[in-house]
Protein backbone atom coordinates (compact mmCIF):
# COMPACT_ATOMS: atom_id res chain seq x y z
CA UNK A 1 0.00 0.00 0.00
CA UNK A 2 1.47 3.36 -1.07
CA UNK A 3 0.83 6.37 1.17
CA UNK A 4 0.20 9.70 -0.55
CA UNK A 5 0.12 13.05 1.28
CA UNK A 6 -1.40 15.91 -0.74
CA UNK A 7 -1.46 19.58 0.27
CA UNK A 8 -4.03 22.19 -0.70
CA UNK A 9 -6.97 19.87 -1.31
CA UNK A 10 -9.88 22.15 -0.40
CA UNK A 11 -10.46 23.12 -4.03
CA UNK A 12 -9.27 22.92 -7.61
CA UNK A 13 -6.35 20.72 -8.57
CA UNK A 14 -5.78 19.33 -5.09
CA UNK A 15 -9.39 18.26 -4.65
CA UNK A 16 -9.48 16.63 -8.10
CA UNK A 17 -6.23 14.79 -7.35
CA UNK A 18 -7.59 13.38 -4.10
CA UNK A 19 -10.75 12.13 -5.81
CA UNK A 20 -8.74 10.47 -8.58
CA UNK A 21 -6.08 8.83 -6.41
CA UNK A 22 -8.43 7.77 -3.61
CA UNK A 23 -10.25 5.47 -6.06
CA UNK A 24 -7.17 3.30 -6.35
CA UNK A 25 -7.04 0.32 -3.99
CA UNK A 26 -3.21 0.39 -3.93
CA UNK A 27 -3.08 3.91 -2.47
CA UNK A 28 -3.81 5.37 0.95
CA UNK A 29 -4.49 9.05 0.28
CA UNK A 30 -4.28 11.79 2.88
CA UNK A 31 -6.18 14.95 1.94
CA UNK A 32 -5.12 18.07 3.86
CA UNK A 33 -6.28 21.63 4.39
CA UNK A 34 -6.13 24.26 7.11
CA UNK A 35 -9.84 23.84 7.75
CA UNK A 36 -11.02 20.24 7.93
CA UNK A 37 -14.63 21.31 7.32
CA UNK A 38 -13.58 22.37 3.82
CA UNK A 39 -12.55 18.81 2.92
CA UNK A 40 -14.98 16.75 5.03
CA UNK A 41 -16.71 15.41 1.92
CA UNK A 42 -13.44 13.93 0.62
CA UNK A 43 -13.71 11.24 3.26
CA UNK A 44 -16.62 9.87 1.20
CA UNK A 45 -14.15 9.43 -1.67
CA UNK A 46 -12.02 7.17 0.49
CA UNK A 47 -9.42 9.71 1.57
CA UNK A 48 -8.14 10.17 5.09
CA UNK A 49 -8.23 13.73 6.38
CA UNK A 50 -5.53 15.74 8.13
CA UNK A 51 -5.38 19.37 9.23
CA UNK A 52 -2.33 20.97 7.64
CA UNK A 53 -1.25 24.58 7.28
CA UNK A 54 1.92 24.83 5.18
CA UNK A 55 2.76 28.17 6.77
CA UNK A 56 2.78 26.70 10.30
CA UNK A 57 5.71 24.61 11.56
CA UNK A 58 3.79 22.76 14.27
CA UNK A 59 1.00 21.91 11.86
CA UNK A 60 3.41 20.47 9.29
CA UNK A 61 5.28 18.44 11.90
CA UNK A 62 2.04 17.03 13.31
CA UNK A 63 0.73 15.99 9.88
CA UNK A 64 3.91 14.18 8.88
CA UNK A 65 4.15 12.54 12.30
CA UNK A 66 0.58 11.25 12.00
CA UNK A 67 1.26 9.61 8.63
CA UNK A 68 4.55 8.15 9.79
CA UNK A 69 2.98 6.78 12.97
CA UNK A 70 0.43 4.91 10.85
CA UNK A 71 2.62 3.82 7.94
CA UNK A 72 6.28 4.28 8.83
CA UNK A 73 6.93 6.94 6.22
CA UNK A 74 5.30 9.02 3.48
CA UNK A 75 5.70 7.28 0.12
CA UNK A 76 4.54 10.17 -2.06
CA UNK A 77 4.32 13.87 -1.21
CA UNK A 78 2.32 16.04 -3.59
CA UNK A 79 3.14 19.69 -2.87
CA UNK A 80 0.10 21.34 -4.41
CA UNK A 81 -0.79 24.19 -2.02
CA UNK A 82 -0.32 27.62 -3.59
CA UNK A 83 -2.01 30.75 -4.89
CA UNK A 84 -1.35 33.73 -7.16
CA UNK A 85 -0.46 37.17 -5.82
CA UNK A 86 -0.68 39.51 -8.80
CA UNK A 87 0.12 43.19 -9.27
CA UNK A 88 2.79 45.57 -10.58
CA UNK A 89 6.27 44.93 -9.19
CA UNK A 90 6.58 48.54 -8.03
CA UNK A 91 3.26 48.71 -6.21
CA UNK A 92 2.57 45.27 -4.75
CA UNK A 93 3.09 45.41 -0.94
CA UNK A 94 5.98 43.20 0.06
CA UNK A 95 4.10 41.76 3.03
CA UNK A 96 1.72 40.18 0.49
CA UNK A 97 4.71 38.92 -1.50
CA UNK A 98 6.22 37.37 1.63
CA UNK A 99 2.91 35.70 2.48
CA UNK A 100 2.78 34.15 -1.00
CA UNK A 101 6.33 32.84 -0.71
CA UNK A 102 5.50 31.32 2.68
CA UNK A 103 2.83 29.19 1.00
CA UNK A 104 4.23 28.62 -2.48
CA UNK A 105 7.91 28.14 -1.63
CA UNK A 106 8.84 27.90 2.05
CA UNK A 107 5.92 25.64 2.98
CA UNK A 108 6.77 23.34 0.09
CA UNK A 109 10.43 23.30 1.08
CA UNK A 110 9.80 22.67 4.78
CA UNK A 111 7.29 19.87 4.22
CA UNK A 112 9.79 18.27 1.85
CA UNK A 113 12.46 18.47 4.55
CA UNK A 114 10.12 16.79 7.02
CA UNK A 115 9.23 13.77 4.84
CA UNK A 116 12.70 13.09 3.43
CA UNK A 117 14.25 11.38 6.47
CA UNK A 118 11.51 8.75 6.39
CA UNK A 119 11.88 8.29 2.64
CA UNK A 120 15.64 7.85 2.98
CA UNK A 121 15.21 5.26 5.73
CA UNK A 122 12.77 3.36 3.52
CA UNK A 123 15.07 3.63 0.50
CA UNK A 124 12.27 4.96 -1.70
CA UNK A 125 9.92 7.89 -2.16
CA UNK A 126 8.40 10.30 -4.62
CA UNK A 127 7.99 14.09 -4.40
CA UNK A 128 5.69 15.78 -6.90
CA UNK A 129 5.88 19.56 -6.88
CA UNK A 130 3.03 21.39 -8.58
CA UNK A 131 4.63 24.37 -10.27
CA UNK A 132 3.15 26.17 -13.30
CA UNK A 133 3.94 27.10 -16.85
CA UNK A 134 4.55 30.37 -14.99
CA UNK A 135 7.73 28.82 -13.64
CA UNK A 136 9.19 28.90 -17.15
CA UNK A 137 7.87 32.16 -18.59
CA UNK A 138 6.58 35.49 -17.27
CA UNK A 139 3.59 37.70 -18.01
CA UNK A 140 3.25 41.33 -16.91
CA UNK A 141 1.41 41.79 -13.65
CA UNK A 142 2.43 38.37 -12.36
CA UNK A 143 6.10 38.89 -11.56
CA UNK A 144 5.97 37.88 -7.91
CA UNK A 145 3.81 34.83 -8.57
CA UNK A 146 6.15 33.75 -11.37
CA UNK A 147 9.12 34.31 -9.06
CA UNK A 148 7.63 31.87 -6.54
CA UNK A 149 7.19 29.24 -9.25
CA UNK A 150 10.68 29.80 -10.66
CA UNK A 151 11.87 29.10 -7.11
CA UNK A 152 9.89 25.85 -7.05
CA UNK A 153 11.53 24.83 -10.32
CA UNK A 154 15.04 25.53 -9.01
CA UNK A 155 14.43 23.74 -5.70
CA UNK A 156 13.01 20.74 -7.55
CA UNK A 157 15.93 20.51 -9.98
CA UNK A 158 18.52 20.61 -7.18
CA UNK A 159 16.52 18.23 -4.99
CA UNK A 160 16.12 15.67 -7.78
CA UNK A 161 19.90 15.32 -8.05
CA UNK A 162 20.48 15.32 -4.30
CA UNK A 163 18.00 12.59 -3.35
CA UNK A 164 18.27 10.22 -6.28
CA UNK A 165 21.01 8.14 -4.55
CA UNK A 166 18.49 7.43 -1.76
CA UNK A 167 15.84 6.04 -4.12
CA UNK A 168 13.73 9.20 -4.07
CA UNK A 169 12.34 10.66 -7.33
CA UNK A 170 11.29 14.28 -7.88
CA UNK A 171 8.87 15.38 -10.59
CA UNK A 172 7.48 18.80 -11.49
CA UNK A 173 3.95 19.29 -12.84
CA UNK A 174 3.49 22.55 -14.75
CA UNK A 175 -0.18 23.35 -15.42
CA UNK A 176 -1.25 26.00 -17.87
CA UNK A 177 -4.56 27.82 -17.41
CA UNK A 178 -6.83 25.62 -15.29
CA UNK A 179 -10.45 26.47 -14.61
CA UNK A 180 -10.32 26.71 -10.81
CA UNK A 181 -10.65 29.56 -8.32
CA UNK A 182 -7.05 30.53 -9.07
CA UNK A 183 -8.02 33.04 -11.75
CA UNK A 184 -10.47 34.83 -9.45
CA UNK A 185 -7.89 35.09 -6.65
CA UNK A 186 -5.28 36.39 -9.08
CA UNK A 187 -7.74 38.92 -10.51
CA UNK A 188 -8.68 40.12 -7.03
CA UNK A 189 -5.08 40.67 -5.99
CA UNK A 190 -4.27 42.31 -9.34
CA UNK A 191 -7.09 44.82 -8.91
CA UNK A 192 -5.94 45.62 -5.37
CA UNK A 193 -2.43 46.33 -6.60
CA UNK A 194 -3.12 49.57 -8.44
CA UNK A 195 -5.56 52.34 -7.53
CA UNK A 196 -7.17 54.80 -9.92
CA UNK A 197 -4.18 57.15 -9.77
CA UNK A 198 -1.62 54.44 -10.49
CA UNK A 199 0.55 54.77 -13.61
CA UNK A 200 -0.03 51.03 -14.03
CA UNK A 201 -3.81 51.24 -13.97
CA UNK A 202 -4.25 50.73 -17.70
CA UNK A 203 -1.88 47.75 -17.66
CA UNK A 204 -3.73 46.22 -14.72
CA UNK A 205 -7.11 46.55 -16.42
CA UNK A 206 -5.74 45.05 -19.66
CA UNK A 207 -4.05 42.12 -17.92
CA UNK A 208 -7.20 41.46 -15.89
CA UNK A 209 -9.37 41.42 -19.04
CA UNK A 210 -6.97 39.14 -20.94
CA UNK A 211 -6.78 36.73 -17.99
CA UNK A 212 -10.56 36.56 -17.71
CA UNK A 213 -10.96 35.84 -21.44
CA UNK A 214 -8.19 33.22 -21.37
CA UNK A 215 -9.66 31.29 -18.44
CA UNK A 216 -13.07 31.24 -20.18
CA UNK A 217 -11.58 30.00 -23.44
CA UNK A 218 -11.96 26.20 -23.57
CA UNK A 219 -9.13 25.95 -26.11
CA UNK A 220 -6.66 27.72 -23.83
CA UNK A 221 -7.73 26.29 -20.46
CA UNK A 222 -8.52 22.89 -18.97
CA UNK A 223 -10.29 21.30 -16.02
CA UNK A 224 -8.63 20.39 -12.71
CA UNK A 225 -9.04 16.69 -13.50
CA UNK A 226 -6.75 17.16 -16.51
CA UNK A 227 -3.97 18.07 -14.09
CA UNK A 228 -5.01 15.36 -11.62
CA UNK A 229 -4.46 12.71 -14.31
CA UNK A 230 -0.94 14.02 -14.89
CA UNK A 231 -0.20 14.15 -11.15
CA UNK A 232 -1.30 10.51 -10.96
CA UNK A 233 1.25 9.58 -13.64
CA UNK A 234 3.97 11.58 -11.90
CA UNK A 235 3.15 10.06 -8.51
CA UNK A 236 2.75 6.42 -9.53
CA UNK A 237 4.66 5.85 -12.77
CA UNK A 238 7.72 3.58 -12.63
CA UNK A 239 10.05 6.18 -14.11
CA UNK A 240 8.59 9.67 -13.71
CA UNK A 241 9.66 12.41 -16.05
CA UNK A 242 11.39 15.44 -14.58
CA UNK A 243 8.66 17.76 -15.93
CA UNK A 244 5.07 17.46 -17.09
CA UNK A 245 3.63 20.42 -18.99
CA UNK A 246 -0.16 20.36 -18.84
CA UNK A 247 -2.30 21.72 -21.75
CA UNK A 248 -1.32 22.24 -25.36
CA UNK A 249 -1.47 26.02 -24.92
CA UNK A 250 1.07 25.86 -22.08
CA UNK A 251 3.36 23.70 -24.21
CA UNK A 252 3.14 26.16 -27.11
CA UNK A 253 3.87 29.22 -24.94
CA UNK A 254 6.74 27.66 -23.02
CA UNK A 255 8.47 26.45 -26.17
CA UNK A 256 7.84 29.70 -28.03
CA UNK A 257 9.69 31.45 -25.19
CA UNK A 258 12.47 28.84 -25.21
CA UNK A 259 12.99 28.78 -28.98
CA UNK A 260 12.63 32.46 -29.85
CA UNK A 261 14.01 34.15 -26.74
CA UNK A 262 13.00 36.97 -24.45
CA UNK A 263 12.70 39.79 -27.00
CA UNK A 264 10.29 37.91 -29.24
CA UNK A 265 8.26 36.77 -26.23
CA UNK A 266 8.15 40.36 -24.92
CA UNK A 267 6.86 41.48 -28.31
CA UNK A 268 4.12 38.84 -28.24
CA UNK A 269 3.13 40.04 -24.76
CA UNK A 270 3.06 43.67 -25.84
CA UNK A 271 0.67 42.79 -28.64
CA UNK A 272 -1.49 40.67 -26.34
CA UNK A 273 -1.62 43.11 -23.42
CA UNK A 274 -1.58 46.41 -25.28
Amino acid sequence: MTTVLITGTSSGIGRATVRRLARRPDLTVYATARNLDAIADLADSGARLLALDVTDEDSMRAAVAAVEAAHGHVDVLVNNAGYGEYGPIEETPLDRVRAQFETNVFGLARLTQLVLPGMRRAGRGRIVNVSSMGGRLVFPGGGYYHASKYAVEAISDALRQEVRPFGVDVAIVEPGLIRTGFGAVASSSLGAGADQGSPYRRMVETVDAVMARSYRNRLLSATPDTVARVIERAATGRRPRTRYLVTAAAWAMVHTRRLFGARVFDTVNRLQFR
